[in-house]
């Protein structure tokens, strides 16, 4: 999945379902850490402050430098 993908769906999913889009959102966090790594996914959680809205915290790295 592509950065630019995942923020459409992000946004998507926020239009559509408002409060309830955690769910939703999560799903496309987790393909973005399998197809992008972590240090990607926590970058749109910090974008879209999607911990403090969705309960959606930061990943831990892929690598031991980020």
């Amino acid at each position: 999945m592509k950065i630019e993908v995942a923020r459409q769906r992000i946004e998507s999913a926020m239009a559509q379902y408002g409060a309830q889009a955690g769910m939703a959102i999560d799903l496309v966090i987790n393909e973005v850490r399998s197809d992008l790594g972590a240090a990607t996914a926590n970058e749109l959680i910090d974008e879209f402050d999607l911990e403090l809205q969705y309960n959606i915290a930061p990943l831990e790295s892929d690598y031991s430098n980020s």
